[in-house]
């Protein structure tokens, strides 16, 4: 009888458990916390959370790959494979492509250089994570990618460049981009002053429904000739826009950004959380990865706010500096930030069609820039 209790506890989680997995679970305990309790990006968090849960479950082999021909792998490792093959970021793409508007992009061709200007910051933290001695090149090109306040951008580059990294780089993408509203505006005051917070800009004109259709078409063959590897995400992210846009295909445009999307969102959310386990999460890297995120996070939106302010100086219509820190492809929540910040100051100054302009074109600019790493490191 004894030995049949001992025996039963031994197959248990109890007896197997770490003070690694016991501290994964707490953390992931704290990111549920912040998803639910302070709404801190709830639809992505909530499944990593989870995910980071299930796979420090001791025994559990959620992540398990499968050994031989007669022992099959854990549910996660299955769902992991559309990560690791670089399937589930293009197709959240696909449908935050048919949730965009290019209009102000197009209406404003000068907030491109604003998209790209913020971008700045995903190469400054890649030569700063080079020079910390802890990243190999293609890791701190995964790292730097933080940059861009675009997650499933992150986490694309990072399953071709750095599938180990993949966990803490999700975790702080999304962490940084839920906290937007928070880091943002200081660095924003910094750099502008009361008069240029306050600068009114022109109304954008009409943009025709012809440069609306052709706008994906063009974007996607400059983008893809030039860099081929951002292929995958330009051409999902023009493709949602075609449907969006065409008027014609209204089904699978609903449901591009509804069903398909959510789907998506739960396999990628809970598959990136299940590659944190204590192994890969609790080391020096993952504190050194938050740490160079909030810095790339930081230039990217201080590069764009400055470019603003030098174009300010040679431009017919006034530009508010405001707008350039929407740059980071964090849609449409950047956006929202320049218009609040910018009202803050002028109660009748509405900011956030033209902030829009710039933020569209991060998204671009961030899947350029991905594509760019990706073609510079992939062979390394």
């Amino acid at each position: 009888m004894i030995q049949t209790i001992k025996d039963f506890y031994m197959s248990t989680g109890f007896s197997a458990i770490t003070w690694g997995q016991v501290g994964m679970i707490l953390v992931s305990f704290l990111l549920l916390y912040l998803a639910i309790k302070k709404g801190f990006e709830p639809l992505l968090l909530v499944p990593i959370a989870f995910g980071m849960f299930l796979t420090n479950l001791p025994l559990a082999g959620l992540m398990a790959p499968p050994v031989g021909h007669d022992q099959p792998g854990g549910l996660l490792y299955y769902l992991y494979q559309g990560d690791h093959l670089g399937i589930f970021p293009p197709l959240i793409f696909l449908g935050v492509g048919g949730m965009t508007d290019f209009g102000p992009l197009i209406a404003n061709p000068k907030s491109l250089l604003l998209g790209a200007a913020a971008q700045f910051g995903i190469f400054v933290t890649f030569l700063g994570a080079i020079a910390s001695g802890l990243f190999t090149p293609p890791e701190a090109a995964s790292i730097g990618i933080i940059g861009g306040a675009d997650g499933p951008t992150a986490i694309f580059l990072s399953s071709k460049l750095a599938p180990h990294l993949m966990g803490s780089i999700a975790v702080a993408a999304y962490s940084y981009m839920a906290l937007v509203p928070v880091i943002q505006p200081p660095i924003m005051k910094f750099f502008t002053t009361k008069e240029e917070r306050m600068i009114k800009m022109k109304q954008l004109r009409t943009v025709s429904r012809l440069e609306k259709l052709l706008f994906p078409i063009l974007v996607t063959l400059i983008v893809s000739m030039i860099v081929p590897p951002a292929a995958a995400l330009i051409g999902m992210l023009m493709l949602g826009n075609l449907f969006k846009e065409s008027g014609v295909v209204a089904r699978l445009s609903e449901t591009s950004q509804n069903a398909m999307m959510n789907i998506v969102t739960i396999f990628l959310g809970v598959t990136v959380g299940a590659t944190a386990t204590a192994e890969a999460f609790l080391n020096l890297q993952t504190l050194a990865i938050v740490c160079l995120g909030v810095v790339a996070f930081g230039i990217g939106t201080s590069a764009g706010v400055i470019l603003a302010k030098v174009m300010n100086k040679f431009t017919k219509d006034p530009v508010n500096p405001l707008i350039g820190s929407a740059g980071v492809s964090a849609v449409p929540m950047a956006a929202r930030v320049s218009q609040v910040v910018g009202q803050k100051e002028n109660p009748s100054n509405f900011l956030l069609m033209h902030a829009m302009g710039p933020n569209v074109a991060g998204v671009i600019g961030s899947a350029v820039s991905a594509g760019v790493l990706l073609s510079l490191f992939s062979g390394f």
